[in-house]
């Protein structure tokens, strides 16, 4: 399985981005996938996840500010990012079955 993230950057407070991770190895469209995410000296924090059949959690953090969604056609996964926070800052990291892959950094800074 290798999972490579990407989209991230630097962005003033209340900006978006979207992250896209893209998938192979697995059969993706059977696959649940999940956005992961650390903050500088801080733990992994899970983030959202959608499963095969499309449906979505968030965890409160990002509740309301984030929509994750998949492409099974293209085999990625998305994190649209809205009204972004310093708290928002850190490495960005796709999963699927036990794997994560390679992050991507978010710093949301003024």
């Amino acid at each position: 399985v290798q999972l490579q993230a990407s989209g991230g950057g630097l962005v003033q407070p209340g900006e978006s981005l979207r992250l896209s991770c893209a998938a192979s190895g697995l059969s993706f469209s059977a696959t649940a996938m999940t956005w992961v995410r650390q903050a500088p000296g801080k733990a992994f924090e899970w983030a959202s996840g959608i499963n095969a059949g499309g449906g979505i959690t968030y965890s409160d953090s990002v509740k309301d500010r984030f929509t994750i969604s998949r492409d099974n056609a293209k085999n990625t996964v998305y994190l649209q990012m809205n009204n972004l926070t310093p708290q928002d800052t850190g490495v960005y990291y796709c999963a699927a079955r036990a794997t994560r892959g390679q992050g991507t950094q978010v710093t949301v800074s003024s």
